[in-house]
């Protein structure tokens, strides 16, 4: 990504970012410097699959799901400027220091800022918080390792074929 593309609207990130619907949790990123901080958006609908149950009549955006947004946002700071970014995932390795200070209503929109406290080739750790308006609504510091993918779809087939039953 270059300093003239740092605005991405959903189509770029989604070719950054494996995630689809429905847990592909971050619309639009607003702002991004390489290495040291990114702030995407997460425009917040009644039509979310998980509003159906938390809570029927009074719907609340799930505190983990804020966490997941910002750790997507960050997914794409890792991620945008590898050449070979379809080779590889990035995993939510640790959270530290969660606080949700309000509710997260249908209609809201999260702007997710985060910043990088420790960056490592394979590991990244940042400081993330999230409002509503001008409104702190969750903080927290989020950790995530960067995986070769074919390491995880091997464990995966290695997975399946443990558990598929053998015919007599």
């Amino acid at each position: 990504m270059t300093d003239m593309d740092k605005i991405l609207d959903i189509t770029q990130i989604q070719s950054i970012l494996p995630h689809r619907y429905p847990f592909l949790l971050v619309d639009r990123i607003i702002d991004y410097e390489p290495g040291k901080r990114v702030t995407g958006i997460k425009n917040v609908t009644l039509n979310e699959p998980y509003f159906q149950g938390h809570f029927p009549g009074a719907p609340v955006m799930p505190g983990v799901l804020i966490v997941e947004a910002m750790a997507q946002t960050a997914g794409v700071l890792m991620l945008a400027s590898l050449p070979d970014r379809e080779s590889k995932l990035v995993f939510f390795t640790g959270i530290d220091g969660a606080k949700f200070r309000r509710p997260v209503v249908p209609g809201d929109q999260l702007r997710l800022e985060l910043t990088v406290l420790r960056l490592r080739p394979r590991y990244i750790k940042l400081r993330g918080e999230a409002y509503v308006d001008d409104q702190l609504v969750a903080e927290a510091e989020i950790s995530s390792s960067l995986v070769e993918r074919s390491v995880v779809e091997r464990s995966s087939l290695l997975n399946q074929a443990a558990f598929t039953p053998v015919e007599k």
